[in-house]
């Protein structure tokens, strides 16, 4: 018998977990396709040798990349950071990547360790970035990938979809980045708790892989336990001679019964900014334009890649960063970095006035550079923005899209970039 017609999710974790079918809710028994952590790898060390673990299961499927704290700025980091790199070492991970090589959410989608229909493991929220490809990327806990490595399985219990539907195009000065502010505005932070947000739809083709990347890296701003795309001619383009495992795409089966289903008019949107406190407070720009802005931070696994980078510094080539700002910009990988230096976007941005930082999380962590002083505002391109976020909570950040970033970087409050734009 034919299992019944199924999501992109319920795909992935019945052939993960070795079930013709299984329903929504059910707690399944899964093997990861690959694995990967970053800096707080160390809790997961812990972890695995509190069980009595000695050898790391299936070693060919796990990666680490260090990005919170690099480089190191205090004795503990630097050891902790030692710590891992040993560990990967003596247990033959496929990868390693120290500090500097950028976030690892993008490093493992750019060097292609992420790949369409994977069912993909990581200690961070921001996992889901790897939809942007076909898989389903999954945040969890350190314990939890400490177990993994012991074991080579993990329970999970079985999310339901989110049907958005992507319709219409972008209108100038309006990017992915405001169309996922409408999406958390509309579901709100717990809007779609333990759900997929599965984007299709006509406008889906039109996107590209990093577009794709900054809904799907989002989704954990609505409680999401993971954010997919239908894989397609672009997603093959981009994986091209850079899968480093075979794989098999999946796509939803027509009929499949999706919790809710979200329609947007991209065609309809203006750009918009979240307001100090929750990410789902977004409004246009239009009602925020004129607050003062201390400091722009164009980075983190949201908005750091060669694309955003490009917008931002159409914006800036030739001008000033206004004296009352600092900008930071902080490419989302090295080889972003390389691509934008080669094609003068970096140089554009530095002109302009941007300090340059290592590739990583840096700002938007809250651990390592960038904090902010009490009363400071930013406005950040990054993923959240509660209170505390960058490392200080009596100072607040706004989110946005870089065309928003960079314009208001030149005049110092927040700017609708449509107003100046060539």
């Amino acid at each position: 018998m034919a299992p019944r017609p199924r999501t992109i999710a319920e795909k992935i974790l019945a052939r993960a977990s070795g079930k013709d079918d299984l329903v929504r809710g059910e707690i399944v028994e899964a093997r990861p396709d690959f694995t990967y952590a970053h800096d707080f790898a160390v809790f997961a060390i812990d972890a695995f040798e509190a069980m009595g673990a000695t050898r790391v299961v299936d070693p060919d499927r796990n990666a680490v990349c260090l990005d919170h704290a690099t480089p190191a700025n205090n004795k503990r980091d630097a050891n902790n950071q030692a710590r891992i790199r040993a560990f990967a070492e003596r247990h033959r991970f496929r990868a390693f990547f120290a500090g500097g090589t950028g976030i690892s959410h993008q490093v493992m989608v750019e060097k292609g360790f992420v790949t369409p229909g994977a069912l993909v493991v990581a200690h961070d929220s921001h996992t889901p970035s790897g939809g942007a490809v076909g898989a389903l990327a999954i945040g969890t806990g350190e314990a939890e990938i400490g177990f993994l490595w012991a074991t080579g399985r993990l329970w999970l219990k079985v999310p339901g979809s989110i049907r958005v539907v992507l319709d219409g195009r972008l209108a100038r000065g309006v990017y992915a980045k405001d169309l996922m502010l409408e999406i958390i505005r509309r579901l709100g932070v717990l809007g779609a708790v333990y759900q997929v947000l599965e984007f299709q739809g006509p406008a889906a083709p039109t996107l590209s892989v990093s577009e794709r990347f900054t809904l799907c890296n989002m989704s954990a701003e609505v409680g999401a336990k993971g954010g997919v795309f239908v894989p397609d001619a672009v997603t093959e383009a981009f994986m091209q001679a850079r899968a480093q495992y075979p794989y098999t795409s999946v796509a939803p089966d027509a009929g499949a019964d999706y919790t809710e289903t979200l329609a947007l008019d991209l065609g309809a949107l203006a750009p918009l900014v979240a307001l100090p406190g929750r990410e789902d407070r977004g409004v246009p720009v239009a009602e925020a334009a004129g607050t003062r802005v201390h400091q722009v931070f164009i980075g983190s696994c949201t908005n750091a890649r060669t694309d955003d980078l490009a917008i931002a510094a159409a914006i800036l080539r030739g001008r000033q960063v206004h004296p009352s700002v600092r900008l930071m910009v902080v490419p989302a990988s090295r080889a972003v970095m390389a691509e934008a230096a080669a094609n003068g976007d970096l140089a554009a941005l530095i002109e302009a006035g941007a300090t340059l930082m290592p590739s990583g999380c840096a700002v938007c962590a809250g651990v390592h550079q960038g904090v902010l002083a009490d009363g400071e505002v930013c406005l950040s391109t990054s993923n959240r923005n509660m209170p505390g976020r960058m490392g200080n909570q009596a100072a607040e950040i706004i989110l946005c899209s870089p065309a928003t970033a960079a314009a208001s970087a030149l005049t110092g409050v927040v700017t609708d970039p449509r107003t100046v734009l060539a």
